[in-house]
């Protein structure tokens, strides 16, 4: 009799046991807790949340209206450290009071990452500042050395750059100017295929030479756009380039025109689904592209030769030159270059590049919050143009193209000195530049 109430004492201790194990298990489960901390960082709708006492936790959320820099109050249910039993009750965010001057928030496309840049801007020097303006042309030798000297935003490589080098090497000699500089740097390059390839006419780099857009357009229509799109991110992005000066959509159905070999050579609302197909690809890689030659090459010129004048009317420029540089804006685009023709309508005594009109048409009537992009100001149509850099930054241009890096960088660092540009505008192009580089994952 003993021996039985014993086992039944003991078997109602245990079942009493795990229930009170079980409920408090439960509890446990159903307690709502909230985790407090600042979004670090935003990817595929991951959100990398950082406690005050530095913990990382990432979680999946609808990341559309989350911020950068911004306080994240989430509530849950279960274990952070694992997605069992894990459930997110609700959130809210709080908005960071912004540093960032009132003026230099459009709501743009780098939007996310102004703080950060902003943060990064104020440790810079002077020459540091200058330096990030340049995109300039990589040189036969002293790469790091100048890349250093100079504080550059970038290099521009050319045919030259890759002739008679393998794969590794190329990749070695971007990695070796990267690892040695402490902003990383743009490394651009004008691959559009057909007349303009830089990597791919090189058989040891490329299985075969991109084709032209006209060519490809042809083949296969905006679907093999798009894929050699996604082919010249791939091969680009594998030896360590992130920028392709491309595409060309200038509108030219006239094979006289000197720019009609490099254009899908069709009207402008076929030009517009090109531009579109383009920057929509892109983002599928790490390469960025370029919209050029704003605001239309049109019949003008060859600008590397000399300067060129175009005489079409305003109307004709709007209606069949701006629409594809409007519809890529729309898909995402974030740069756009600015040719040195001079639009006689708009600006007759200005290149495009140096035209304050015509920076106002792509910032104010086309609200593009990019990167703008001088074409190369060592062109012969800029070269009997005094201080070439100083107006260019003055027109609006966030970055120079420019061949003798050197002599750029002095003329901008006297222009400061004289006041002639303010170190307020100087800020303003760096800040953006810093902001897209952190919007690449460059930074």
């Amino acid at each position: 009799m003993k021996k039985t109430l014993s086992y039944t004492l003991i078997l109602t201790f245990t079942l009493l046991a795990l229930i009170l194990t079980t409920t408090f298990s439960y509890n446990e489960k159903r307690e709502i807790k909230t985790l407090t901390g600042t979004i670090t960082n935003i990817k595929d709708n991951i959100i990398t949340i950082t406690t005050t006492d530095n913990v990382e936790y990432n979680i999946a959320l609808d990341s559309h209206d989350l911020q950068l820099e911004n306080t994240l109050i989430l509530k849950y249910q279960g274990n952070l450290s694992t997605s069992k039993d894990f459930k997110i009750i609700s959130y809210e965010q709080q908005e960071k009071e912004s540093l960032v001057p009132i003026a230099w928030q459009d709501n743009g496309l780098f939007k996310d990452y102004y703080e950060q840049a902003y943060n990064l801007l104020n440790t810079l020097s002077l020459d540091e500042k200058i330096g990030q303006l340049l995109l300039a042309r990589h040189p036969s030798n002293n790469d790091v050395k100048d890349a250093q000297t100079y504080h550059l935003g970038g290099y521009v490589f050319f045919a030259s750059d890759f002739k008679n080098k393998t794969t590794e090497q190329v990749k070695n000699m971007i990695s070796n100017i990267q690892t040695n500089t402490s902003i990383p740097l743009l490394t651009a390059v004008d691959e559009e295929g057909g007349k303009v390839i830089r990597v791919s006419k090189y058989q040891n780099l490329a299985p075969t030479p991109f084709l032209s857009p006209s060519e490809i357009y042809l083949e296969g229509g905006y679907e093999a756009i798009r894929e050699d799109t996604i082919n010249k991110s791939k091969l680009l992005s594998s030896l360590g380039l992130n920028l392709n000066l491309a595409p060309v959509v200038d509108v030219s159905t006239n094979k006289a025109d000197y720019i009609y070999e490099r254009t899908l050579k069709l009207p402008t609302n076929l030009v517009n689904i090109y531009a579109k197909t383009v920057i929509e690809a892109s983002k599928e890689g790490t390469v960025s592209y370029t919209l050029k030659h704003f605001p239309g090459y049109g019949n003008s010129k060859d600008t590397h030769k000399g300067m060129a004048i175009n005489k079409e009317s305003l109307e004709s420029i709007q209606n069949n030159y701006l629409p594809p540089f409007i519809f890529g804006i729309e898909a995402g685009a974030e740069a756009i270059m600015v040719s040195h023709n001079i639009m006689e309508n708009i600006d007759s005594e200005n290149p495009s590049s140096l035209s304050l009109k015509i920076h106002d048409i792509l910032l104010k009537d086309l609200n593009f919050t990019g990167i703008i992009i001088t074409d190369d100001l060592s062109m012969g149509a800029i070269t009997q143009i005094s201080m070439p850099n100083t107006k260019a930054i003055l027109a609006g241009n966030d970055l120079l193209i420019t061949t003798d890096y050197a002599k750029s960088f002095q003329e901008i660092k006297d222009s400061l000195a004289n006041n002639t540009i303010s170190e307020d505008i100087l800020n303003h192009h760096v800040f953006k530049i810093l902001a897209w580089k952190y919007y690449k994952h460059l930074i």
